[in-house]
């Protein structure tokens, strides 16, 4: 099972990594993922990615204190909508496939916006 959680991991961290430069595929999920499948695979990537000087510091404040850092929650929303416009009207995709992606985009904006952006004051890590 370590190797399938090992080769799962680097499929996630491959994915996060593409979602850097493309809109519209997240990269927090996809590295919060990658590093659930190191954790039960390689203690060496795991700490690699929990420690990677880009990807770290996100992966270190979800972890400790379920923050999710402003210029994420921007990002990630501003993505969000630019590719939900691009949907709704570039697309000819039916209405009730519009309509799903947008009910799925509107629970992640929630998700999003209902997490801190801070490490709360005298807060201790999980």
């Amino acid at each position: 099972m370590k190797a399938f959680y090992l080769i799962l991991g680097f499929l996630f961290f491959g994915l996060g990594a593409v979602g850097v430069v493309v809109p519209g595929l997240p990269t927090t999920v996809f590295m919060l993922l990658a590093l659930w499948a190191f954790a039960r695979s390689s203690d060496r990537f795991h700490a690699w990615l929990y420690h990677h000087r880009t990807f770290g510091p996100p992966l270190q404040a979800w972890h400790r204190y379920r923050v999710i850092p402003r210029r994420a929650k921007l990002l990630a929303l501003l993505t969000m909508a630019v590719s939900l416009a691009y949907l709704l009207f570039f697309t000819h995709f039916q209405l009730w496939f519009k309509l799903v992606i947008l009910l799925v985009m509107a629970y992640g904006a929630w998700f999003i916006l209902t997490k801190p952006s801070v490490k709360p004051a005298g807060e201790t890590p999980r």
